[in-house]
């Protein structure tokens, strides 16, 4: 299992407020990131996984629906998850 609780912590304690704090847009939006990341090597070797795609394509409008959420109501915090995760629009 590539996510695992522990991996999960870390990543809320490094984005999020806390490692318990899951509902923050910053978390969020790391976690996706993971996951689109994990999805991307996994397609790489498997093109013809038709349902990890359909999945994965709802996944990044997911995380772009967050960060444009983000973006609207405090620019700042989005520049800087932008910046920490290397993200381009």
């Amino acid at each position: 299992m590539y996510l695992t609780p522990e991996v999960k912590k870390e990543i809320f304690a490094k984005y999020g407020k806390s490692e318990k704090d899951t509902g923050s847009p910053e978390g969020q939006i790391a976690l996706f990131t993971y996951r689109i990341n994990h999805l991307t090597e996994h397609l790489k070797k498997n093109k013809h996984d038709y349902g990890t795609e359909k999945a994965l394509v709802k996944m990044v409008g997911k995380r772009r629906s967050l960060l444009n959420y983000l973006k609207n109501n405090d620019i700042e915090r989005y520049r800087n998850i932008i910046k920490e995760l290397g993200l381009r629009k």
